[in-house]
């Protein structure tokens, strides 16, 4: 069975026929980049691209960077302001004439990662932490998701977290992957004093590199491991909440 996932980042919005047999997009993604201001329009309209260079009519899922509450933002760090308050099931649905289901992006790539990749059949608390634009954060216990936890925003040294180790913040301060590891030490060390996790699972695109920093990383006492999916979880975790798994 195929369903269609999108996810919606800081800097592109790719998308494709994901196989839920699999857990791996049937097609190549197609990506367009993310329009500044990121307004709810013109995200939009990035939204629509992509689905339509596949022409696809069925039910799309839809994830989002920031905190969503039925199909409302209530936050957005790396978009426009404007789309906070936005239904933005009712407009996405509106403009793509689809049924759409939408969500918190690093909820998303947990759900993926946790049926299809690194966190398979584990229990337990267990974090799926995205670096990139920012920081997501999926929290699961005993399998079970807790949403919109967005932990990219714990303050880290008098400043938001994600503005000190995203793997943006690596590429704006030119930073080795030494120095940059030290900073997701901190962050990691941080939110294992808060939630006691025993595993991290480190997504996002800068988990290709995951040889270049994790081994970097020291004195975190749960396990930390490279998420699987890599940069396809959220649009693989999106189908799969568009479909009702």
């Amino acid at each position: 069975m195929n369903v269609f996932g999108v996810d919606i980042g800081g800097s592109g919005i790719k998308g494709a026929p994901v196989d839920l047999e699999r857990g791996d997009l049937a097609e190549p993604r197609h990506k367009v980049l993310t329009p500044h201001p990121a307004t709810p329009e013109g995200v939009a309209d990035g939204v629509v691209e992509v689905v339509q260079h596949f022409g696809w009519s069925g039910p799309v899922g839809i994830t989002f960077p920031g905190v969503v509450t039925g199909s409302v933002v209530r936050t957005a760090a790396n978009v426009d302001k404007s789309w906070i308050d936005t239904d933005a099931g009712q407009l996405l649905s509106d403009r793509l004439g689809l049924r759409v289901t939408i969500l918190n992006d690093a909820d998303a790539a947990g759900v993926a990662e946790m049926a299809f990749g690194a966190g398979r059949g584990r229990k337990g608390t267990v974090f799926l932490l995205t670096f990139g634009t920012g920081i997501g954060s999926a929290l699961f216990v005993d399998g079970k998701l807790v949403p919109n936890t967005e932990l990219g925003h714990l303050e880290l040294h008098g400043h938001e977290a994600e503005k000190h180790a995203s793997s943006k913040a690596k590429e704006d301060a030119e930073l080795s992957w030494h120095h940059w590891a030290h900073r997701v030490q901190k962050y990691l060390e941080h939110v294992e004093m808060l939630f006691s996790p025993e595993l991290f699972i480190i997504g996002g695109g800068v988990s290709r590199k995951a040889d270049k920093f994790l081994p970097l990383i020291k004195g975190v006492r749960a396990e930390i491991i490279p998420a699987e999916l890599q940069n396809n979880a959220g649009i693989v975790g999106a189908a799969m909440m568009a479909s009702g798994r």
